[in-house]
């Protein structure tokens, strides 16, 4: 790759800019000042620093989230919010997107990633891929509820859910709190599922996705970097 290239993919700044850095003497390729903008790297061989700082070049990012209430899961938009408005600048160069979406008033896990393969693997509906919510919606949850949540249910279009696992975590006679297990992400899908049980949702967060639970650390609106470990779990390794 080239030098002017990889820098400037890494957030050194524009190719501009990195001329300048590079006419400086700042960039070191092997231990050795390099000035030539044109010259190609090994990325996996060859040891580059800025400022005597190592940059390891970084194909895909891969991040997770705390999405907070009134932020659109979209990269951009003219009237609202974006999760990619809540990211800095050091990320926000690799253009990342959001892995599937939450509602805007939805909070909780979302990941955002460039790695259009992952988010093929954890999107698409052959995969399988639980997610896991926390509800409080107004009315009181069933036994009967439960019951149909194993077996599908119908929404307001027709269409019947694959089926899911409903737990009751309190009910009374006006409202309850749940956890909800899905593998699907249709359109508000777990308020049609409330909805078509007679039941409305007053908050919604997610918890999970696969074996993955929401860093409990993250405030709303803050975000990370997803450890190999945690990639392992979804059986991914990024190139």
């Amino acid at each position: 790759m080239r030098l002017d290239k990889l820098l400037s993919n890494m957030g050194a700044g524009s190719r501009k800019e990195v001329k300048q850095l590079l006419k400086s003497g700042a960039i070191q390729v092997d231990g050795e000042i390099v000035f030539d903008p044109k010259q190609h790297v090994d990325t996996e061989k060859q040891h580059v620093l800025l400022y005597g700082e190592p940059v390891t070049y970084q194909k895909f990012v891969y991040l997770m989230m705390n999405k907070p209430p009134g932020v659109i899961s979209a990269t951009e938009d003219k009237r609202d919010q974006t999760v990619i408005d809540l990211l800095l600048e050091d990320v926000t160069y690799f253009k990342p997107f959001p892995v599937g979406r939450l509602d805007k008033d939805t909070e909780g896990l979302l990941l955002l990633t460039n790695d259009g393969s992952f988010n093929h693997a954890l999107m698409s509906p052959k995969k399988h891929v639980e997610k896991v919510y926390y509800a409080e919606v107004i009315g009181m949850l069933t036994e009967e509820d439960v019951e149909e949540v194993a077996e599908g249910v119908t929404l307001d279009d027709g269409y019947k859910t694959k089926p899911g696992k409903l737990v009751i975590l309190e009910a009374t006679d006006e409202t309850s709190t749940l956890e909800l297990t899905i593998t699907e992400g249709k359109f508000h899908q777990v308020k049609r599922m409330m909805l078509a049980l007679g039941k409305e949702v007053s908050y919604l967060k997610r918890l999970s996705i696969g074996q993955l639970p929401l860093d409990p650390t993250l405030e709303a609106g803050e975000y990370r970097e997803l450890t190999r470990g945690e990639l392992a779990l979804f059986d991914w390794k990024p190139e």
